[in-house]
């Protein structure tokens, strides 16, 4: 049985306050900020703490607790194919700047997307961007 999974590229963290949560990434682990951006009652902020994935999304308008983990697979609709053979029920499909992506909840809260790598340089359009 494949698994469809290639990469943890994100991981979309919750956030009460995206501006102090970017600020003591930044000031105090030493991340990166590759953008802070205000668009639609919310924020959103990148952080990187190493060259490698993934890259942590301080997400204003994530509701609940748990990080929403985002893998990259090859093709959206494969994958979601192959997840609905082992039980998988289909989730709405909803758009994040990099593709396609669904995700789904599973056992304990744990929180899982999958997308499809249809716009694979939004990071870099985003790159320097700072709203906040």
């Amino acid at each position: 049985m494949s698994v469809p999974f290639e990469q943890l590229d994100f991981l979309y963290m919750p956030s009460r306050d995206v501006a102090a949560e970017r600020d003591h990434f930044v000031d105090v682990l030493g991340a990166r900020l590759v953008f802070a951006i205000e668009s639609h009652g919310t924020r959103v902020a990148m952080v990187q703490l190493s060259d490698q994935p993934p890259a942590l999304l301080l997400a204003g308008h994530l509701e609940g607790e748990r990080p929403l983990l985002v893998y990259r697979v090859e093709s959206l609709d494969a994958a979601v194919a192959e997840l609905e053979r082992r039980g998988w029920r289909r989730q709405p499909v909803f758009e994040i700047p990099h593709g396609p992506c669904s995700s789904l909840e599973l056992a304990g809260g744990h929180r899982v997307a999958i997308y499809e790598a249809t716009r694979p340089h939004a990071t870099e359009h985003f790159a320097g961007r700072r709203d906040f």
